[in-house]
């Protein structure tokens, strides 16, 4: 049987995780305060990942997203600068990078 959090929310941090579910503007914050407020409500970050989602996840990816709300807050969701694909060109030098 998959191993359940035993951690609860306090009613503060279900607020703060209700609030950002259904009025963030970022749709990434949405899900992830979602998927929060299902585990607290008892459900395991597999069955979240699996079927209580919008889209499919890897359990690991939810089980994260838990741990980082609980070690930064509601901050630990957010998307880190730097993440992502870096771009093969950038245009900072004014000819575009053409040397002369």
């Amino acid at each position: 049987m998959p191993k359940r959090f035993q951690e609860s929310l306090t009613t503060a941090q279900r607020e703060e995780l209700e609030n950002c579910r259904d009025h963030h503007q970022k749709a990434y914050m949405r899900e992830k305060a979602a998927a929060i407020l299902k585990i607290a409500d008892g459900h395991t970050g597999s069955e979240v990942a699996r079927r209580l989602l919008l889209k499919r996840r890897d359990e690991d990816t939810v089980y994260s997203w838990w741990h980082n709300y609980h070690v930064e807050g509601l901050a630990g969701l957010s998307v880190k600068a730097g993440r992502g694909r870096k771009p093969a060109f950038s245009p900072s030098l004014p000819d575009g990078g053409a040397g002369a």
